[in-house]
């Protein structure tokens, strides 16, 4: 399991924003690394390098804002299916690397007509393709060569594999979704400078507290501010420019949302469930919700 969250979270993750290109090392380039999870690296690049970083937590733009399954803002409609938020987001939670692949296919704007058929053929091909191979690796090829401990061995990787499920998700839900994490609309898009493009991704993320080891298990991203605001920047240097960032926003009246661990991962919750509820049965509106800066 940690072996899998370090793959995932401070290699995958920060070698694909193109962390370490300027190494020129073909081996840890974000041109040539495929992750261990059933995400294909090639679609996330695209919807999460380009699309989530640019248009961060704006709705209808950013299909990180619920993953198309949560409602995460009172901005979203409440539909009656958006009563199972805290089921869906379990489900999401336990197997998060097969959200991650299916993202990229964009299932929710297929009966609006909104992609090509053909380009929804070759992306799931693609998909089943990644799929298959993880499949056939953690659950078939390993256990057999372990001869009679298959048993074990299918159990111990698929334990694995749920462990670095469930530790992502957290380090992800904490960094977009506690209180503090603004929410925006298309609207927020007019006319924006690029000093509002930095603005918005201050605005709209949040870090936790964590020491070394705990920075090195999250990849860094529990400085999800400053990540934000410089995703291509080694994650090792997060810490040293967060201090920079933090007077930044002290020196401006700016937000600078932050809390320890357990307590953005609870307020994360809490905002999901409250989110299962029609708009009518909570107190607060959009504009001054706990979960707002």
């Amino acid at each position: 399991g940690t072996a899998k969250i370090v793959e995932n979270m401070e290699l995958g993750h920060n070698v694909m924003h193109g962390q370490w290109d300027w190494m020129n090392d073909p081996e840890i380039h974000s041109s040539s690394w495929e992750w261990d999870i059933a995400g294909v690296s090639a679609h996330w690049k695209q919807t999460h390098n380009y699309i989530h970083h640019k248009y961060t937590n704006v709705l209808g733009m950013d299909d990180d804002v619920g993953y198309g399954l949560l409602r995460v803002t009172r901005d979203q409609r409440w539909q009656p299916w958006s009563v199972g938020n805290p089921v869906y987001n379990l489900l999401l939670q336990l197997f998060f690397e097969y959200g991650v692949a299916l993202q990229h296919l964009e299932l929710g704007k297929v009966t609006q007509g909104g992609i090509d058929r053909v380009e929804l053929v070759r992306r799931g091909r693609e998909v089943l393709a990644k799929v298959g191979k993880q499949i056939a690796k953690d659950y078939v090829v390993y256990p057999v060569l372990t001869g009679p401990a298959f048993p074990l061995t299918f159990t111990a990787n698929l334990t694995a594999n749920m462990i670095r499920n469930v530790w992502t998700n957290m380090v992800i839900f904490c960094g977009h979704f506690p209180d503090g994490a603004e929410k925006f609309t298309t609207a927020d898009l007019e006319d924006e400078t690029r000093g509002q493009w930095y603005l918005r991704q201050m605005l709209g993320s949040a870090n936790f507290e964590a020491g070394p080891v705990m920075a090195f298990m999250s990849g860094n991203l529990c400085y999800q501010i400053e990540h934000h605001l410089f995703p291509d920047l080694p994650s090792n240097r997060l810490h040293e420019i967060s201090v920079r960032v933090r007077a930044l926003c002290e020196k401006y009246d700016l937000p600078y949302t932050s809390g320890s661990l357990p307590v953005q991962y609870l307020k994360s919750w809490r905002t999901i469930a409250k989110l299962a509820l029609p708009n009518q049965f909570l107190r607060a509106t959009a504009d001054d919700a706990p979960e707002t800066a």
